[in-house]
């Protein structure tokens, strides 16, 4: 089949398309049949596109202490570089789908990748930690449209009736950078240090932008969408957005009752927000559809996708940094991680195999049935648990996270699609901040209850420990013995094994914490697979319920 000339009006253009080619939703590419060939390289631009996009934010997050010494700042400090990125990209989708509507795919996709390479190629001249801090606050939103354009390539790449396997596929791919960072990262930053990080990321962002400008989308419709009042909310909604992010993010490492901005930040992002919202509710054509978004089914979706990405914080805060604390570091976590991009693997092909439109919350109810048993085998964890020990668990995590991630996302679009195309950003912006925003809240609660847990379980451990106790007595003697050859003095002997003692009481304590906080996940993504499974019998049931009343009330009014 020849290819159509891109360059064509939009009139021109898509009077030479067949019905099912046409875009479903403005600012959406046309999906023309395409040859075999061409399928494969918009399925390789696509998969490049998606893991550049996040591969940099992964390596990030996977080396910040190394990464806080290159720049010589404490751990604290370099916390906000993950926390920065996500505060820019959870809420550019408000502004970035209306420009792809308004001004095209063709200057959305070039200012995008654009915009990337340069970030990237900052990354090689930038050695201080405050523009550090705003080369991955522009990265973050550069991110929010690279997803875009992996999604919009990946759906290219199948026939009308598979479709929307591409969609799942697409949404999938941004799981992979996680476990592929941790992978990776660590013996490209001890080969070449940072800067070797910095060069690759910055290959990988050249590579992509020359197979999207060698390998164009097809057109999409143009319509102008933007309004002033746009801008007013965007400058009231981002920023408070971004503050509610740095309370969730930063909260539990500066300890929330220890620092006055954590309150003073969260009251400043309930009124930005607040204001935001108050105006959006008076518009006539809101960016942001309030109502739209306060109907049950988008309401269930919003929980479930919370529910989820903070029970999946088991995996990526609860586990890591369990074995961690064992001593255990990034090269001895290897093996993990590999399993852990197989299971993400298999559960995107697996939903996207398993796709049925009829039956979007089933996947929802078996992702957080699988994180359920996964978490709950965790939770039995004692000081000698490795890695290997974690296999299973944790390929049921990952497993879980890629399995539930496209059926949610579908089940958002098909409420676009049938109560208009006007709720698009609504959606997305909803989809994007209970994925970043459940992620961080995740995080704070798995690291606030870890660290409360801990401080229980280490004073019931240490009003058990008393001199008087042989068992103590003979374990003092046991630890004190290891210092018999370089220690000779006694008493001084006698004070290191009560260091060692102490340093025991602690690792048992933030293991129990730790087994606490696997378990309390556990019952919370069993109560919500639960919950999901009636949401998705309850419309059946109702149904059953009516026709049986109905053949009852006919089967009364029919005379003897």
């Amino acid at each position: 089949m020849s290819q159509r000339p891109h360059d064509l009006p939009w009139a021109e253009y898509v009077a030479t398309l067949q019905p099912h080619e046409r875009p479903t939703l403005p600012g959406s590419p046309a999906t023309p049949d395409h040859p075999l060939s061409r399928r494969v390289r918009y399925a390789l631009t696509g998969v490049l596109v998606s893991l550049t996009g996040g591969l940099g934010a992964a390596v990030v997050s996977a080396n910040l202490p190394s990464l806080a010494g290159d720049l010589g700042v404490s751990t604290t400090e370099a916390a906000w570089l993950p926390i920065v990125f996500v505060m820019t990209n959870a809420c550019m989708n408000l502004l970035l789908i209306k420009f792809r509507q308004q001004y095209g795919l063709q200057l959305f996709t070039k200012l995008t990748l654009t915009v990337f390479v340069a970030v990237t190629l900052a990354h090689l001249f930038i050695n201080g930690f405050g523009s550090m801090i705003a080369v991955r606050a522009v990265a973050g939103i550069c991110a929010a449209g690279m997803s875009s354009l992996g999604i919009l390539y990946m759906m290219q790449v199948f026939p009308p009736a598979h479709r929307l396997k591409g969609l799942i596929i697409g949404i999938g791919l941004a799981s992979f950078p996680a476990p592929m960072a941790r992978i990776f990262a660590n013996p490209l930053v001890e080969l070449a240090g940072w800067q070797g990080v910095y060069l690759f990321e910055a290959g990988l962002a050249l590579l992509s932008l020359a197979a999207v400008l060698g390998l164009k989308l097809p057109p999409s419709q143009r319509l102008k969408v933007f309004d002033r009042l746009d801008f007013v909310t965007f400058a009231l909604f981002a920023p408070g957005v971004a503050l509610l992010c740095a309370v969730l993010g930063m909260g539990r490492i500066v300890w929330w009752t220890e620092a006055a901005w954590i309150g003073w930040a969260l009251v400043g992002s309930i009124l930005l927000l607040g204001a935001a919202l108050v105006i959006e509710h008076n518009r006539d054509d809101p960016l942001i559809n309030l109502r739209w978004m306060a109907s049950g089914d988008i309401v269930r979706l919003v929980i479930s996708i919370l529910l989820v990405r903070i029970v999946l914080s088991e995996q990526t805060s609860g586990a890591v940094g369990f074995l961690q604390l064992m001593g255990l570091g990034v090269d001895q976590l290897t093996g993990l991680f590999w399993v852990i991009l197989a299971a993400t693997t298999a559960g995107t092909a697996a939903s996207a195999l398993s796709l049925n439109m009829t039956k979007l919350n089933k996947p929802i109810a078996i992702a957080l049935a699988l994180i359920a048993v996964g978490a709950f085998i965790d939770s039995h964890a004692t000081v000698l648990t490795r890695p290997v020990n974690l296999y299973f668990s944790q390929a049921l995590l990952a497993f879980a996270a890629a399995f539930f991630i496209g059926p949610a996302l579908l089940i958002g679009f098909v409420q676009v699609l049938t109560k208009g195309a006007q709720n698009l950003v609504s959606f997305i912006v909803v989809f994007s901040l209970g994925q970043n925003i459940g992620g961080l809240a995740g995080g704070a609660i798995v690291g606030t209850l870890q660290v409360v847990r801990e401080k229980f379980h280490s004073s019931q451990l240490t009003e058990q420990i008393t001199l008087g106790d042989p068992n103590v007595v003979l374990r003092l003697q046991q630890l004190s013995g290891a210092y018999a050859r370089v220690v000779g003095d006694p008493a001084a002997r006698n004070v290191e094994s009560q260091r060692l003692l102490g340093q025991q009481i602690t690792q048992q304590a933030n293991v129990l914490a730790y087994n606490d906080v696997f378990l309390m996940i556990a019952i919370v993504a069993l109560l919500g697979a639960a919950w999901v499974t009636f949401v998705h019998f309850r419309p059946r049931i109702l149904a059953r319920r009516a026709t049986a009343r109905q053949a009852a009330e006919a089967a009364t009014d029919t005379p003897a």
